[in-house]
C-alpha cells in the first residue's frame, strides 16, 4: 500500500524558494518513494508489513539541490524530456526516485523530517530538543545535507544532554568533520582530555625536576610536546609550569635581597646560598620552557608575564650589587638574561604576538639586564 506523505507543509522563504511547498503535488518535478529496507535477517511477514510503510511524496528538483546526494543524483539523472526541449509536452512527467531506509524505529519519520527542512529557511528554528537534533543528524549526514548538519551540531553545543543522548552523540562524533566535532568531543570525554594534561603536565614537571639524566628526557618531552594534536593543551601544561617555576626564582631572589638578620650569621648565610641556588635551578627550568614554548609559537603570556615583573627587576638588581653571589651562582645572570633575550628574539622576529606595551617592556627588560653588572657577565658565553 502507498499513501502520500505528511499533510503538514513547510513554505519556504518566497526569495528563495518561488514559493513552492513540500509534498505539493501540482507543481512538484519530482516524486520520491520512500521505503523500509528490509535487513537480511527479517522474516517474510516483517517484509510485507515493511512494504506497507511505503511513503511517497513530492518535491522540487531546485529544492533537493541543497542536498549534495540529491544534487548528484539529479545531476546524474534528471535529463529535460526530448518532448521539453521540442515544445511537444509541455507537462513532462515528473522524476521517480527511491531512497530505501533503515529498518529502525522512528528512522522513515526522521527521513520525511529532514526532506521537508530542506524547504525551510530557518532550520535552527525547527530544533526543539537535543533528542530530535539527534534523529535529524544521521539522515543530514547521510543526504549530505550540510545546513542540517550544522544547525544540529549548533543545537547540540548549546543544550544539556542525558546519559543516553551523550552515547548517541558520541557514536554520531566519527562522522563529523573535526571543526563540527572538536566541541561536542570535548564535552563527551573532559576527563580524557584533563587526564591528558595532567600526564602531560608531570612529565614536564619529571623532566625538569627529578631524573638524573635530564637531557635525554628533556628531549623526550619536548618531542611528546611538539607532536602533541592539542596546541592548546600544550600551551596550558607549559604555562603553569612557567608560573610555577618564575614564582620560586621570584620568591628565592627576593628573600636573597632582603635577607632576615635576625638569626645565627652562619644560619643566614647558609639560607642565603640556599636561596641562590634555589634561584638557579628554577631559572633553569625557566629557560627550557620558555624554549618550548617559543618552538611551539604559545609563549605570548610567557612574554606579557615576563615583562610585567617590576618587583623581580628590582630584586635582581639588588642581589648583584655585591660580589658574594659570583662565588655560588655565577651563571644565574646569564640565565636570566638568556630568558628575557630569547622571549625578545621571539617577539622581535615576529614568532610571537604583543602588544606595543608588552614588546616595548620586554626591550627594556632586556637593557637593565644586558647593561647591570657588565662586569659580572662579561666571559659568561653571552
Amino acid at each position: 500500500m502507498t499513501r502520500h506523505g505528511p499533510e503538514k507543509r513547510r513554505r519556504l522563504d518566497p526569495s528563495s524558494t518561488a514559493g513552492v511547498v513540500f509534498n505539493d503535488r501540482s507543481t512538484a518535478d519530482v516524486i520520491l518513494r520512500l521505503f523500509i529496507e528490509p535487513s537480511s535477517f527479517d522474516s517474510p511477514t516483517t517484509i510485507t508489513a515493511a512494504s506497507d510503510s511505503d511513503v511517497q511524496i513530492y518535491l522540487h528538483s531546485h529544492v533537493l539541490q541543497r542536498s549534495k546526494y540529491f544534487s548528484a543524483l539529479l545531476s546524474d539523472r534528471w535529463q529535460p524530456p526530448p518532448g521539453l526541449k521540442t515544445g511537444k509536452n509541455p507537462n513532462p512527467k515528473p522524476l521517480k526516485l527511491n531512497l530505501g531506509v533503515p529498518p529502525t524505529p522512528g528512522s522513515l519519520q526522521s527521513h520525511l523530517s529532514v526532506l521537508q527542512l530542506l524547504y525551510c529557511s530557518d532550520i535552527s528554528n525547527s530544533i526543539d530538543s537535543a533528542s530530535n537534533a539527534l534523529d535529524l543528524l544521521p539522515v543530514a549526514l547521510e543526504l549530505l545535507f550540510e545546513d542540517c548538519v550544522k544547525s544540529c551540531v549548533q543545537f547540540l553545543e548549546a543544550v544539556p544532554w542525558t546519559e543516553d543522548e551523550e552515547k548517541r552523540v558520541l557514536g554520531l562524533i566519527p562522522s563529523l568533520k573535526e571543526e563540527e566535532s572538536k566541541e561536542l568531543l570535548d564535552r563527551v570525554s573532559p576527563g580524557q582530555t584533563d587526564l591528558c594534561e595532567e600526564m602531560l603536565h608531570g612529565l614536564v614537571l619529571s623532566a625538569i625536576h627529578n631524573y638524573p639524566n635530564m637531557a635525554i628526557v628533556k628531549a623526550f618531552v619536548a618531542k611528546l610536546l611538539r607532536d602533541l594534536s592539542s596546541r592548546d593543551a600544550a600551551k596550558r601544561v607549559l604555562e603553569s609550569a612557567f608560573e610555577t617555576s618564575l614564582k620560586v626564582v621570584k620568591e628565592s631572589l627576593e628573600e636573597y635581597s632582603s635577607p632576615d638578620f635576625r638569626g645565627d650569621h652562619n644560619e643566614t648565610e647558609a639560607i642565603q646560598r640556599l636561596n641562590l641556588h634555589k634561584a638557579m635551578t628554577n631559572g633553569r627550568h625557566l629557560l627550557w620552557l620558555v624554549e618550548r614554548m617559543i618552538e611551539l609559537r604559545v609563549a605570548d603570556s610567557a612574554v606579557k608575564e615576563w615583562s610585567d615583573q617590576a618587583a623581580f627587576t628590582a630584586d635582581f638588581q639588588r642581589a648583584f650589587r655585591d660580589d658574594a653571589w659570583r662565588n655560588i651562582v655565577p651563571g644565574l645572570p646569564v640565565v636570566v638574561l638568556r630568558c628575557t633575550t630569547k622571549l625578545a628574539n621571539a617577539v622581535a622576529a615576529g614568532n610571537i604576538l604583543a602588544t606595543r606595551q608588552g614588546s616595548h617592556l620586554i626591550g627594556k627588560k632586556l637593557m637593565i639586564y644586558l647593561i647591570h653588572d657588565g662586569d659580572g657577565l662579561h666571559g659568561t658565553g653571552l
